[in-house]
C-alpha cells in the first residue's frame, strides 16, 4: 500500500532530522547558537506566546503566516525541549491512534491543508484519514504539525523556559522567566492549557509506587508494568484508550467507570462550531450563566463509537472487564492495589456493596482539574493588576480576547468568550480568527 506522498516524504525527512539530532550532545543547551533561550533581548519582540502546545503553535503560525509578524519578532515561551512535547507525551501514553477531531481541525492556516498533506485518496494508506469526518491518524497529525513548525520558522522562536512574572507596562509587557531572563513584548498571548494540573480523586494517594495518573508527566513514563491485573479508573476516552493499549499488550485489565459508558462522536455538539448554537452563548452576557452553558454543552467522560466497539471486542477476549461504580476506598496490600466500589448499577445488576477489585497497578485517567490553569503566575497577575475574573476564577475578556490591553488569552482561559470548543483545536482556530481580525481592525503598531 502507498501512503500519502507528502506524508511519506515528510516521514523520511523527519527520520534524517532525528538521526542528526541524536549526534548532538547534552551540552547543546548551553550553546547560544543552539539554545533559543539566548536569542532574544529586551524590547525585541512584537508578540510573545506563553505556551508551546497546540494552541500556542497554531496562534504563532497565524501571526506569522496571516498577520505578517516576522518570525524574528515572535517568541514562544515553553519549558519543554521541543514545541508540542506535552501533546506528544500525553497522546503516546494513552495509546491514541486517531484524533477525535475532524481532518479540517489542525494547526496550519488553510482548512484542507492536513487532508492534502495525507495525499490523494487513491494513493492514501487506509486508515490515515478515518471515516466520514476524516479523523486523522496521530502519526499523520504529528507529521503535519512538524511541517507547520518548519514552514513558519517556529522552532527558532522557541524560548525554553517558564514564565515566572508578567508586568504590563504602557507600551509593552515585561516577562521574567524562571531562569531570570527578561523579555519585553508589545503583546502577550497566554496559551496555557490544563495539562499541568491532572485531577486526582480524593481517595487516591500520591507518591505511591503503584498509583499513577496518566497525565502526571513525572511518572507517566512508567506505564510499562510487567505483571498482574491492571486497574484503570475513568469513564472517558483517555481511560478507554489506556485500557485498550494494555489489552493490546496482552495484559489483563479492569476498567472502573462511575457511570454507563457515554457515546458521543465529538466532545461537544458540532453546532457549537457555528451559527446553530453559538448565538445562544453570545446573547448570554452573564459569566455565571455562560459557565453553566459550558458545563452542559461538553460531553465530558464520553467515548466515540469506534472506541466503544473496541472496548466490547476487548471484553469478548476476556482480557478486559468493565466495572461500574464509584470508588469508595483504596488500600494497598502485599498483593497490590485493592479498590472498594460503591455500586451505581441498577439493583438487578448490582455488585454487592463493598466488592473489592484487585490489581498490581492503578492508572488514573480522570482528566484535569477544573480550576483556572496558570497557577501562581496568573494568581499574581490578577492580584497585581486587578484583571477581571468570573466567580469561577476564569478571565472575563473582550471580543479580541484581551484580558488586559496588551495581554490576550486562548484555550481554557478564553472559554467564557469562545464557548464550548475553546479548549480543543477548533478553539485554537477560533482564537486565531479573533487575533488576526483584531490585527486588521486595530493594527499592532502601538
Amino acid at each position: 500500500m502507498i501512503m500519502g506522498y507528502h506524508f511519506r516524504v515528510w516521514q523520511a525527512l523527519r527520520m534524517n532530522h532525528v538521526a542528526h539530532e541524536s549526534t548532538s550532545g547534552p551540552d547543546d543547551a548551553s550553546d547560544p547558537k543552539k539554545n533559543p533561550l539566548t536569542m532574544f533581548e529586551s524590547n525585541s519582540l512584537d508578540w510573545l506566546v506563553v505556551g508551546g502546545g497546540l494552541h500556542g503553535v497554531h496562534l504563532a503560525a497565524r501571526l506569522v503566516g496571516e498577520a505578517g509578524v516576522a518570525p524574528s519578532r515572535l517568541g514562544i515561551l515553553d519549558p519543554e525541549e521541543q514545541l508540542l512535547d506535552c501533546w506528544r507525551t500525553f497522546t503516546a501514553v494513552t495509546g491514541m491512534s486517531h484524533l477525535r477531531s475532524p481532518g479540517v481541525h489542525h494547526l496550519d492556516l488553510e482548512p484542507f491543508s492536513l487532508i492534502r498533506f495525507a495525499g490523494q485518496r487513491r494513493h492514501r494508506t487506509p486508515g490515515l484519514l478515518r471515516g466520514r469526518y476524516k479523523l486523522p491518524a496521530l502519526d499523520l497529525f504529528n507529521a503535519h504539525c512538524d511541517r507547520v513548525i518548519e514552514r513558519y520558522s517556529l522552532a527558532g522562536a522557541h524560548v525554553r523556559d517558564h514564565a515566572k512574572c508578567l508586568e504590563p507596562q504602557d507600551d509593552h509587557v515585561r516577562v521574567t522567566t524562571r531562569r531570570g531572563q527578561q523579555i519585553e513584548a508589545r503583546r502577550v498571548v497566554l496559551a496555557i492549557g490544563a495539562g499541568g494540573q491532572p485531577a486526582w480523586p480524593s481517595w487516591a494517594p500520591r507518591g505511591e509506587a503503584y498509583v499513577h495518573h496518566v497525565f502526571d508527566r513525572v511518572k507517566n513514563k512508567e506505564l510499562s508494568p510487567t505483571e498482574g491485573c491492571l486497574l484503570v479508573v475513568g469513564g472517558g476516552i483517555s481511560a478507554a484508550q489506556v485500557a485498550l493499549r494494555f489489552v493490546a499488550q496482552g495484559r489483563k485489565v479492569c476498567l472502573v467507570v462511575r457511570h454507563p459508558l457515554r457515546v458521543h462522536r465529538f466532545d461537544s455538539d458540532p453546532g457549537w462550531l457555528g451559527p446553530k448554537l453559538m448565538p445562544l452563548f453570545r446573547r448570554e452576557r452573564r459569566p455565571d450563566h455562560r459557565r453553566r452553558i459550558l458545563h452542559e454543552a461538553r460531553h465530558r467522560g464520553s467515548v466515540t463509537p469506534e472506541v466503544l466497539r473496541a472496548l466490547r471486542a476487548a471484553q469478548s477476549t476476556g482480557l478486559l472487564e468493565i466495572h461500574q461504580g464509584a470508588v469508595s476506598d483504596l488500600s494497598i496490600a502485599d498483593s497490590g492495589i485493592c479498590l472498594s466500589l460503591a455500586s451505581a448499577l441498577p439493583k438487578s445488576d448490582a455488585r454487592k456493596p463493598g466488592t473489592v477489585i484487585e490489581g498490581t497497578h492503578l492508572y488514573l485517567a480522570t482528566g484535569f482539574a477544573s480550576r483556572r490553569p496558570g497557577g501562581a503566575l496568573l494568581d499574581r497577575l490578577v492580584a497585581d493588576f486587578d484583571l477581571p475574573c468570573a466567580a469561577c476564577g476564569y478571565p472575563i475578556v473582550d471580543d479580541l480576547l484581551r484580558w488586559h490591553p496588551r495581554i490576550h488569552v486562548s484555550g481554557p482561559l478564553a472559554e467564557l468568550e469562545l464557548g464550548p470548543v475553546s479548549r480543543n483545536i477548533a478553539g485554537a482556530r477560533r482564537a486565531g480568527n479573533r487575533l488576526v481580525a483584531a490585527h486588521v481592525r486595530l493594527g499592532w503598531a502601538a
